[in-house]
Protein backbone atom coordinates (compact mmCIF):
# COMPACT_ATOMS: atom_id res chain seq x y z
CA UNK A 1 0.00 0.00 0.00
CA UNK A 2 1.35 3.40 -1.03
CA UNK A 3 0.88 6.34 1.38
CA UNK A 4 0.19 9.70 -0.31
CA UNK A 5 0.29 13.05 1.53
CA UNK A 6 0.24 15.75 -1.15
CA UNK A 7 -2.57 17.41 -3.11
CA UNK A 8 -0.13 17.68 -5.98
CA UNK A 9 0.14 13.92 -6.31
CA UNK A 10 -1.09 12.88 -9.80
CA UNK A 11 -3.43 10.22 -8.36
CA UNK A 12 -5.11 12.72 -6.02
CA UNK A 13 -5.56 15.16 -8.90
CA UNK A 14 -7.00 12.42 -11.11
CA UNK A 15 -9.51 11.23 -8.52
CA UNK A 16 -10.64 14.78 -7.76
CA UNK A 17 -11.12 15.47 -11.48
CA UNK A 18 -13.00 12.22 -12.09
CA UNK A 19 -15.24 12.83 -9.08
CA UNK A 20 -16.28 16.28 -10.23
CA UNK A 21 -15.99 16.39 -14.03
CA UNK A 22 -18.02 14.52 -16.60
CA UNK A 23 -15.60 15.72 -19.26
CA UNK A 24 -12.70 14.07 -17.42
CA UNK A 25 -14.65 10.81 -17.13
CA UNK A 26 -15.43 10.82 -20.84
CA UNK A 27 -11.83 11.68 -21.70
CA UNK A 28 -10.26 8.92 -19.59
CA UNK A 29 -13.05 6.35 -19.74
CA UNK A 30 -12.84 6.01 -15.95
CA UNK A 31 -15.32 6.63 -13.15
CA UNK A 32 -15.32 6.60 -9.34
CA UNK A 33 -16.97 4.04 -7.08
CA UNK A 34 -17.37 5.59 -3.64
CA UNK A 35 -18.14 3.31 -0.72
CA UNK A 36 -17.69 -0.32 0.26
CA UNK A 37 -21.11 -1.43 -1.03
CA UNK A 38 -20.48 -0.20 -4.57
CA UNK A 39 -16.99 -1.63 -4.65
CA UNK A 40 -18.19 -5.02 -3.38
CA UNK A 41 -21.00 -5.01 -5.97
CA UNK A 42 -18.50 -4.34 -8.74
CA UNK A 43 -16.24 -7.16 -7.55
CA UNK A 44 -19.21 -9.53 -7.29
CA UNK A 45 -20.02 -8.72 -10.92
CA UNK A 46 -16.47 -9.49 -12.03
CA UNK A 47 -15.54 -5.86 -12.70
CA UNK A 48 -11.80 -5.16 -12.77
CA UNK A 49 -10.82 -2.14 -10.69
CA UNK A 50 -7.85 0.01 -11.68
CA UNK A 51 -7.16 1.67 -8.32
CA UNK A 52 -8.29 1.42 -4.69
CA UNK A 53 -7.92 4.35 -2.27
CA UNK A 54 -8.60 4.32 1.46
CA UNK A 55 -8.50 7.08 4.07
CA UNK A 56 -6.48 6.70 7.25
CA UNK A 57 -9.63 6.43 9.37
CA UNK A 58 -11.17 4.13 6.76
CA UNK A 59 -8.34 1.68 7.32
CA UNK A 60 -9.72 1.00 10.79
CA UNK A 61 -13.03 -0.35 9.44
CA UNK A 62 -13.22 -4.13 9.17
CA UNK A 63 -15.43 -3.89 6.06
CA UNK A 64 -12.72 -1.90 4.28
CA UNK A 65 -9.95 -4.21 5.45
CA UNK A 66 -11.87 -7.19 4.09
CA UNK A 67 -12.21 -5.55 0.66
CA UNK A 68 -8.53 -4.59 0.59
CA UNK A 69 -7.67 -8.20 1.40
CA UNK A 70 -10.12 -9.46 -1.24
CA UNK A 71 -8.58 -7.27 -3.94
CA UNK A 72 -5.07 -8.35 -3.00
CA UNK A 73 -2.75 -7.64 -5.93
CA UNK A 74 -5.51 -7.12 -8.52
CA UNK A 75 -4.95 -3.34 -8.50
CA UNK A 76 -2.79 -0.73 -6.73
CA UNK A 77 -3.90 0.42 -3.27
CA UNK A 78 -3.15 3.85 -1.80
CA UNK A 79 -3.88 5.46 1.56
CA UNK A 80 -4.58 9.17 2.12
CA UNK A 81 -4.98 11.31 5.23
CA UNK A 82 -8.65 11.99 5.91
CA UNK A 83 -8.51 15.63 4.77
CA UNK A 84 -6.80 14.70 1.52
CA UNK A 85 -9.25 11.86 0.91
CA UNK A 86 -12.15 14.31 1.42
CA UNK A 87 -10.61 16.66 -1.14
CA UNK A 88 -10.13 13.85 -3.65
CA UNK A 89 -13.60 12.35 -3.29
CA UNK A 90 -15.56 15.63 -3.67
CA UNK A 91 -18.42 14.24 -1.55
CA UNK A 92 -19.88 16.03 1.46
CA UNK A 93 -19.60 12.87 3.55
CA UNK A 94 -16.72 10.75 2.21
CA UNK A 95 -17.04 7.03 2.81
CA UNK A 96 -13.35 6.40 3.45
CA UNK A 97 -12.98 3.95 0.56
CA UNK A 98 -13.17 4.53 -3.18
CA UNK A 99 -12.07 2.85 -6.36
CA UNK A 100 -11.56 3.67 -10.01
CA UNK A 101 -12.98 1.52 -12.78
CA UNK A 102 -13.25 1.66 -16.54
CA UNK A 103 -16.75 2.54 -17.71
CA UNK A 104 -18.40 -0.14 -19.88
CA UNK A 105 -18.59 0.53 -23.59
CA UNK A 106 -22.06 1.26 -24.90
CA UNK A 107 -22.57 -1.79 -27.07
CA UNK A 108 -26.06 -1.50 -28.53
CA UNK A 109 -27.26 -4.82 -29.86
CA UNK A 110 -30.62 -5.45 -31.50
CA UNK A 111 -32.99 -5.73 -28.63
CA UNK A 112 -32.50 -7.76 -27.34
CA UNK A 113 -34.74 -9.34 -24.89
CA UNK A 114 -37.93 -11.32 -24.67
CA UNK A 115 -38.25 -10.11 -21.10
CA UNK A 116 -39.52 -6.86 -19.65
CA UNK A 117 -37.27 -3.81 -19.79
CA UNK A 118 -37.35 -0.08 -19.07
CA UNK A 119 -36.83 2.89 -21.36
CA UNK A 120 -35.88 6.17 -19.67
CA UNK A 121 -36.43 9.34 -21.66
CA UNK A 122 -34.36 12.43 -20.79
CA UNK A 123 -34.27 11.71 -17.03
CA UNK A 124 -31.73 14.35 -16.08
CA UNK A 125 -31.73 14.17 -12.28
CA UNK A 126 -28.91 11.88 -11.13
CA UNK A 127 -30.77 10.78 -8.01
CA UNK A 128 -33.88 9.89 -9.96
CA UNK A 129 -31.93 7.99 -12.59
CA UNK A 130 -30.01 5.97 -10.04
CA UNK A 131 -33.19 5.23 -8.11
CA UNK A 132 -34.96 4.14 -11.29
CA UNK A 133 -32.17 1.69 -12.11
CA UNK A 134 -32.11 0.39 -8.52
CA UNK A 135 -35.89 -0.06 -8.55
CA UNK A 136 -35.83 -1.82 -11.91
CA UNK A 137 -33.07 -4.19 -10.81
CA UNK A 138 -35.02 -4.99 -7.64
CA UNK A 139 -38.05 -5.85 -9.79
CA UNK A 140 -36.00 -8.26 -11.89
CA UNK A 141 -35.49 -6.00 -14.91
CA UNK A 142 -32.21 -6.72 -16.68
CA UNK A 143 -32.19 -4.17 -19.53
CA UNK A 144 -32.42 -0.36 -19.36
CA UNK A 145 -32.40 1.84 -22.46
CA UNK A 146 -31.52 5.51 -21.89
CA UNK A 147 -32.14 8.27 -24.42
CA UNK A 148 -29.67 11.03 -25.25
CA UNK A 149 -31.00 13.50 -22.65
CA UNK A 150 -30.52 11.28 -19.59
CA UNK A 151 -27.93 11.81 -16.90
CA UNK A 152 -24.87 9.61 -17.32
CA UNK A 153 -25.49 6.19 -15.83
CA UNK A 154 -21.86 5.73 -14.74
CA UNK A 155 -21.36 9.08 -13.05
CA UNK A 156 -20.46 8.84 -9.33
CA UNK A 157 -23.81 10.36 -8.22
CA UNK A 158 -25.89 7.98 -10.34
CA UNK A 159 -23.79 5.02 -9.25
CA UNK A 160 -24.32 5.92 -5.59
CA UNK A 161 -28.08 6.30 -6.08
CA UNK A 162 -28.20 3.01 -8.01
CA UNK A 163 -26.53 1.10 -5.14
CA UNK A 164 -24.97 -1.43 -7.49
CA UNK A 165 -27.91 -1.78 -9.92
CA UNK A 166 -25.68 -0.91 -12.88
CA UNK A 167 -23.69 -4.10 -12.24
CA UNK A 168 -26.84 -6.25 -12.42
CA UNK A 169 -28.26 -4.83 -15.65
CA UNK A 170 -27.40 -4.08 -19.25
CA UNK A 171 -27.55 -0.27 -19.23
CA UNK A 172 -27.42 1.22 -22.73
CA UNK A 173 -27.06 4.97 -23.21
CA UNK A 174 -27.86 7.35 -26.09
CA UNK A 175 -30.19 4.75 -27.57
CA UNK A 176 -32.33 5.17 -30.69
CA UNK A 177 -35.37 3.64 -29.01
CA UNK A 178 -37.43 3.14 -32.18
CA UNK A 179 -34.64 1.02 -33.70
CA UNK A 180 -33.89 -0.78 -30.46
CA UNK A 181 -37.52 -1.82 -29.94
CA UNK A 182 -38.19 -2.81 -33.55
CA UNK A 183 -39.60 -6.32 -33.38
CA UNK A 184 -39.94 -6.30 -29.60
CA UNK A 185 -42.29 -9.22 -28.83
CA UNK A 186 -44.17 -7.68 -25.89
CA UNK A 187 -46.33 -4.67 -25.15
CA UNK A 188 -44.78 -1.20 -25.10
CA UNK A 189 -46.38 0.73 -22.24
CA UNK A 190 -46.21 4.51 -21.99
CA UNK A 191 -47.05 6.12 -18.65
CA UNK A 192 -49.18 9.02 -19.91
CA UNK A 193 -52.62 10.47 -19.35
CA UNK A 194 -55.31 10.85 -22.02
CA UNK A 195 -58.43 9.26 -23.45
CA UNK A 196 -56.54 6.12 -24.47
CA UNK A 197 -54.89 5.69 -21.09
CA UNK A 198 -56.00 2.73 -18.95
CA UNK A 199 -55.65 2.28 -15.22
CA UNK A 200 -52.55 0.30 -14.30
CA UNK A 201 -54.68 -1.88 -12.04
CA UNK A 202 -57.00 -2.85 -14.91
CA UNK A 203 -54.20 -4.17 -17.11
CA UNK A 204 -53.25 -7.80 -17.50
CA UNK A 205 -49.47 -7.62 -17.25
CA UNK A 206 -48.52 -11.19 -18.07
CA UNK A 207 -45.73 -11.42 -20.61
CA UNK A 208 -42.93 -8.99 -21.45
CA UNK A 209 -43.43 -5.23 -21.24
CA UNK A 210 -41.18 -2.40 -22.35
CA UNK A 211 -41.99 0.34 -19.84
CA UNK A 212 -41.48 3.91 -21.06
CA UNK A 213 -40.84 6.52 -18.36
CA UNK A 214 -40.34 10.21 -19.14
CA UNK A 215 -38.41 13.09 -17.68
CA UNK A 216 -39.45 14.72 -14.41
CA UNK A 217 -40.91 17.88 -15.96
CA UNK A 218 -42.07 17.29 -19.52
CA UNK A 219 -42.77 13.56 -19.44
CA UNK A 220 -42.33 11.30 -22.45
CA UNK A 221 -41.47 12.81 -25.81
CA UNK A 222 -44.09 12.59 -28.53
CA UNK A 223 -41.81 10.27 -30.50
CA UNK A 224 -41.73 7.74 -27.68
CA UNK A 225 -45.43 8.08 -26.98
CA UNK A 226 -46.03 7.16 -30.62
CA UNK A 227 -44.15 3.87 -30.13
CA UNK A 228 -46.45 2.76 -27.33
CA UNK A 229 -49.00 0.01 -27.86
CA UNK A 230 -50.53 0.69 -24.43
CA UNK A 231 -51.08 3.93 -22.52
CA UNK A 232 -51.29 3.51 -18.77
CA UNK A 233 -51.84 5.74 -15.75
CA UNK A 234 -51.73 5.23 -11.99
CA UNK A 235 -55.02 6.11 -10.25
CA UNK A 236 -54.43 8.82 -7.64
CA UNK A 237 -57.38 9.59 -5.37
CA UNK A 238 -55.44 12.36 -3.63
CA UNK A 239 -55.23 15.96 -4.78
CA UNK A 240 -51.71 15.66 -6.25
CA UNK A 241 -51.10 16.30 -9.92
CA UNK A 242 -48.31 13.81 -10.52
CA UNK A 243 -45.81 11.40 -8.98
CA UNK A 244 -42.04 11.51 -9.02
CA UNK A 245 -40.92 9.39 -11.99
CA UNK A 246 -39.02 6.95 -9.77
CA UNK A 247 -42.10 6.44 -7.57
CA UNK A 248 -44.31 5.93 -10.62
CA UNK A 249 -41.90 3.38 -12.04
CA UNK A 250 -41.79 1.48 -8.75
CA UNK A 251 -45.58 1.20 -8.69
CA UNK A 252 -45.76 -0.02 -12.30
CA UNK A 253 -42.90 -2.49 -12.07
CA UNK A 254 -44.01 -4.02 -8.80
CA UNK A 255 -47.61 -4.28 -9.97
CA UNK A 256 -46.22 -6.46 -12.74
CA UNK A 257 -44.22 -8.41 -10.15
CA UNK A 258 -47.37 -8.82 -8.03
CA UNK A 259 -49.39 -10.15 -10.96
CA UNK A 260 -46.58 -12.52 -11.89
CA UNK A 261 -46.79 -14.15 -8.47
Amino acid sequence: MIAIHSRDNPLVKRIHALSSSGRERRKTGLTVLDGAHLIASALDAGIALTQLVVSESGLARQEHQALIHRIGTQCPVASLPDALFAHASALESPSGLLALMAMPTNEIAPVLSKSSLIVLDAVQDAGNLGTLLRTAAAAGIRVALLTEGCAKAWSPRVLRAGMGAQFQMQVLERVDVASALAGYPGRIAATVLGARSRSLFDLELAGPTAWLFGAEGQGLSEALQALATTHVHIPMPGQIESLNVAAAAAICLFEQVRQGR
